[in-house]
């Protein structure tokens, strides 16, 4: 999968690991053993007191999912699992996200794709050529470089939807991913990635995370439906407590819990909000409704 360049550590810190699948069989007795964690974007390599052990990351058949079969795994609420085929290793790092965002980095980083950029713009579909492009991991998601010169951004809050198919690229049958989301001005855009099989599934199991946070499965009162349409509709947030008829310190509180549920994003201090990705489905979702 590594597209040239020498071997570069990428992580190097404290956690915990286990096997939960062996042979292909899940284990039932999990024992967690510390040690020290280093990632290069080669191999993983596990130090405990038992000794060392290292993984090619070439081995890699994919990443995430729970291994809940007993209470020690159960106990421990975040963990990356590995997933080598016959076997399942889980490491819990003392900082998961970081060292979750550090795996893709280590899989991903530098590594080139086939995108289409913009496949579809505005609901309308574009004369678009494929090229290539070198894809890099961030903390708030994907960015690709266009062999054109082009930059994509793909902010994982600005994800909406995600669809993975086979598809005729440059004459070749390709896994290809469908990525919807949104431009800096807010326009709905369509980009399509497509590339070798291994380096698809990591980028689909990145990108998925954004879908998740777009997902419209939260439970919010009518008074928070009511804000969400108003800003959908273009309400500026400063009108919100006129145009619905609301106290401003109920408006206050409702901004404050959108925020916590990571459906609004605050622009300012004095609670200027936008709509992110999530916020416009369930705003979409809630006047489809009316």
């Amino acid at each position: 999968m590594s597209d040239g360049g020498g071997e570069y550590k990428v992580a190097d810190t404290q956690g915990r690991f286990a096997v939960a699948v062996r042979e292909g069989r899940k284990v039932s007795d999990v024992s967690w053993t510390p040690g020290r964690v280093l990632l290069s974007n080669r191999r993983l390599i596990l130090a405990g007191n038992e000794g060392k052990r290292t993984i090619p990351l070439s081995e890699l058949r994919g990443l995430g999912g729970r291994h809940d079969s007993n209470q020690s795994v159960a106990r421990v609420s975040n963990y990356v699992s590995f997933d080598l085929g016959d076997q399942v290793l889980l490491v819990a790092a003392s900082d998961h996200e970081s060292f979750e965002r550090d795996v893709y980095r280590a899989l991903l980083d530098q590594r080139t794709v086939t995108a289409k950029h913009p496949a579809i713009e505005g609901g309308v579909v574009q004369e678009t050529e494929w090229e290539q492009a070198r894809v890099k991991i961030d903390e708030n998601g994907l960015n690709a470089a266009l062999e054109s010169g082009a930059f994509v951004e793909f902010d994982l809050d600005d994800i909406s939807g995600l669809d993975a198919a086979k598809r005729t690229v440059n004459g070749e049958k390709k896994p290809v991913i469908e990525v919807s989301h949104t431009d800096d001005e807010g326009t709905s855009i369509e980009t399509h990635v497509a590339g070798h099989p291994n380096r698809m599934r990591f980028v689909e199991a990145w990108l998925r995370k954004g879908e998740q946070r777009s997902s419209t499965n939260v439970d919010l009162s009518s008074r928070d439906r009511e804000v969400l349409m108003a800003l959908y509709s273009g309400v500026s947030p400063f009108e919100i407590p006129s145009f619905l008829g609301m106290d401003v310190d109920a408006v206050e509180e409702t901004f404050e819990r959108l925020v916590e549920l990571e459906v609004v994003e605050e622009v300012r201090v004095r609670r200027e909000v936008a709509l992110n990705s999530r916020g416009r489905n369930i705003a979409s979702e809630a006047m489809n409704e009316q």
